[in-house]
């Protein structure tokens, strides 16, 4: 009998997993914050399913004897040394396509919370009820044929567009690793480079993974670029964003708002800037950030299909059949 394990996230019955897996492996999980909770528990596992609170790193990975994959039960894999790995033999995958409406659709609802005022009115009028009027909030601009800017044209940044369209909005994207066409199947426009895409943003929103390449991506200086009371979307990785950047171009108003839903750090250290700012009600990221606890992937039917699709990936592996979605 194989064994799977599951490091992070779950922690009920496993009833998802077992039934999946019932006649070839036993299913356990840990529950784990760190990776040194896993010494001598998880070297003999046959395929292991990771979410979001844990890392994989190469002290863990040489350790593994008996291991075919690792799946990354989720879109973004930079928790997990894919590259030694490889070196190693075991296979990499995540599940790529598990919550892109509900991505999506975060996207969205954040840029119409901010850019409509829905955020800024609720959070001011409750504490502050005179006067009890639009100019509060003033100017707020009409959406349609206003620029709404993409990074990272994937599934999700596709269902992001179609949504944006939806609602009237110019939609522009940069990604160059995507092949020529789909700006034209799409109806979008594709910018050929990052510096223009944010000085044309009404809107910038991030859909990209976490790499070298886009670590940072957004920090003060970039900031700089984007029109005078922009709006800024990330539903993608807490590092593609220098955190540090964004209390200050709100106070400034460069960044009209915010709409944060994954950090660098998950949870947040409690001294972290951009938390005081947000919590300070002296201070505009108190009326204009939203922050949320890495949410937007989530629905009930959307954390199904993670686990589904994740114990099919380890199925697959221990019965020898041909693996999908492999990142390395």
């Amino acid at each position: 009998m194989h064994k799977i394990v599951i490091t992070d996230f779950i922690n009920d019955d496993l009833a998802t997993e077992r039934e999946a897996l019932a006649g070839l492996a036993t299913v356990e999980a840990f529950d784990a914050h760190h990776e040194d909770e896993f010494i001598g528990r998880i070297e003999d596992a046959a395929a292991i399913m990771m979410y979001h609170n844990i890392r994989l790193t190469r002290r863990t990975i040489e350790r593994l004897k008996e291991c075919r994959l690792i799946v990354r039960c989720g879109v973004g894999f930079d928790n997990v040394d894919a590259a030694f790995a490889r070196e190693r033999g075991i296979a990499v995958a995540n599940v790529p396509d598990y919550g892109t409406e509900e991505v999506a659709d975060s996207a969205i609802g954040m840029m119409l919370a901010l850019a409509r005022g829905i955020q800024q009115f609720n959070t001011r009028l409750r504490d502050r009820p005179d006067p009890w009027m639009y100019h509060v909030f003033a100017p707020i601009h009409r959406l349609r044929g206003r620029t709404f800017a993409i990074v990272g044209l994937g599934r999700i940044g596709i269902a992001t567009a179609l949504r944006a369209k939806a609602v009237g909005m110019d939609v522009a994207f940069y990604d160059p690793y995507r092949q020529d066409g789909f700006d034209k199947a799409l109806g979008i426009r594709r910018v050929e480079s990052i510096e223009a895409l944010f000085r044309q943003a009404f809107v910038l929103s991030l859909h990209c993974p976490l790499t070298d390449e886009t670590r940072s991506l957004v920090n003060a200086k970039t900031l700089e670029l984007l029109p005078r009371g922009a709006f800024l979307v990330n539903t993608a990785r807490g590092g593609v964003v220098d955190t540090a950047a964004i209390a200050p171009a709100l106070a400034s108003g460069q960044l009209a708002g915010a709409g944060i839903d994954v950090l660098p750090q998950e949870p947040p250290a409690s001294a972290d800037p951009l938390l005081a700012a947000w919590r300070d009600r002296n201070h505009p990221a108190f009326e204009r950030l939203i922050i949320n606890p890495h949410a937007a992937f989530y629905s009930e039917e959307g954390l199904m299909d993670m686990r589904v699709k994740g114990t099919d990936a380890c199925r697959r592996a221990v019965l020898g059949q041909p693996l999908r979605n492999i990142v390395n």
